[in-house]
């Protein structure tokens, strides 16, 4: 038997086995004792392995989501943490742990309310003990920042590693979860006036599943993702994590701790890039990307920099205002016609003097609604490096209505779908 526990191999067959027949519909009460029988402590990265196997074998990813509670529940307490890395505070694992407490605390008051919500008569006013279940579950909504943190931020880094399975598991969780908050978020808005009974029926239905989510996805990055990331990824790694997590922000937690690893400077060190791309601070281009882009957005830009000079127009396919070469090293004043010069030397001076940031206008011309907007540009510090204008035909956008939530191209059908 000893031999078989301590065979990695063989562990992870039985373990694949074990994650089968729960997917075939055996209890996890039933299946989880023979994990902890056969196999003692599972690696968490064992764990991590079997499941892309299975994913690489042909397990469809919606049975793989479907039943990821499942198999998660039957290893609870069965993983082994043994060897797993400490994350120093302002890491953002440590980050990651400490929003995790925050939501335990807010779950853990929010089942004392709830149990007093059960406990009431048919009858009683439940006003009061809804509200706080309300407020509770209104902060427990800031766990998007949380997600969209690892989904952001962290899985595309464990992709580069080739870890493509538990993330695109875990997204779709946290999916799910988002999905059951917003349920119980409209269900408890819609409860004013509601009596003990009716009160005590949104429980089962729609509130405690929301719980069981937000809580079991605690389980599975304690047990299992923020483990693996810890032993998957590299300082270099995380400091381009925490450096941009600020950006989404935080959940019922705000760190104060900055985590520095030896030998990393407090200022980013610039990153080397391919030879003649336009390295900017959230990615690069080759000059002919950056073309292509810029002619594409669907609006006019025309930059002036700070000593009024016209620098730079894009070139889209439907302009909305003539532009030639001609006007590139030419003051942006001799570009307007007399009558309207005073209107552009008072934006530029309002820009210039830090007053303003923006100036918009908008006309209807020829039958098109037409925007058009100046914006102020500025370095870190504010100083003024010059002004964007930004053109716009929003005639056939101010006609939308409704929603369209699926792509419906035009003359899709007729073609047989092809895009």
């Amino acid at each position: 038997m000893s031999e078989l526990i301590n065979n990695a191999q063989r562990r992870k067959e039985l373990l694949k086995h074990m994650i089968l027949q729960l997917h075939r519909g055996e209890a996890p009460e039933a299946v989880r004792p023979m994990l902890a029988r056969l196999l003692g402590d599972v690696p968490y990265g064992e764990v991590v392995e079997v499941e892309q196997e299975l994913i690489a074998e042909g397990l469809p990813m919606a049975e793989v989501l479907r039943l990821c509670d499942v198999h998660t529940a039957a290893l609870k307490g069965v993983i082994s943490q043994e060897g797993a890395g400490v994350a120093p505070p302002g890491h953002p694992v440590h980050t990651m742990q400490q929003e995790n407490r925050a939501i335990e605390w807010e779950l853990t008051h929010l089942e004392r309310v709830l149990v007093e919500v059960q406990s009431l008569p048919a009858d009683a006013d439940v006003l009061e003990p809804m509200q706080q279940v309300r407020a509770r579950f209104n902060a427990l909504m800031d766990v998007d920042k949380h997600y969209r943190r690892k989904e952001y931020l962290l899985f595309p880094h464990l992709e580069k590693h080739g870890i493509t399975g538990p993330p695109t598991v875990m997204w779709g969780k946290h999916d799910e979860t988002r999905a059951l908050l917003k349920n119980a978020i409209q269900a408890l808005e819609t409860s004013v006036g509601l009596k003990g009974d009716e009160a005590r029926a949104l429980v089962p239905r729609l509130l405690r599943p929301a719980i069981e989510a937000l809580s079991g996805m605690i389980d599975k990055e304690e047990q299992i993702l923020l483990p693996m990331c810890l032993d998957t990824l590299d300082d270099a790694e995380w400091m381009d994590i925490a450096s941009q997590s600020n950006e989404i922000g935080y959940c019922l937690f705000d760190p104060t701790d900055v985590w520095l690893p030896e030998g990393f400077s407090p200022a980013p060190a610039t990153r080397v890039v391919d030879e003649g791309r336009i390295q900017l601070p959230s990615g690069a281009f080759t000059p002919t990307e950056l073309q292509a882009i810029l002619n594409t957005i669907p609006f006019d830009l025309t930059f002036v920099d700070s000593d009024d000079t016209v620098r730079y127009f894009t070139q889209g396919k439907e302009r909305i205002f003539d532009r030639n070469r001609a006007i590139l090293g030419r003051k942006v004043q001799f570009c307007h016609p007399p009558h309207s010069v005073h209107v552009v030397e008072q934006i530029l001076a309002a820009f210039k003097a830090g007053q303003k940031d923006n100036a918009a206008f908008w006309l209807t011309m020829k039958g098109r609604f037409l925007h058009i907007e100046y914006l102020a540009l500025r370095d870190d510090a504010g100083k003024y490096l010059g002004t964007l204008e930004v053109s716009q035909d929003l005639t056939a956008k101010r006609e939308l209505q409704g929603d369209r939530r699926l792509l419906s191209w035009e003359g899709a059908a007729a073609s047989g779908g092809q895009g």
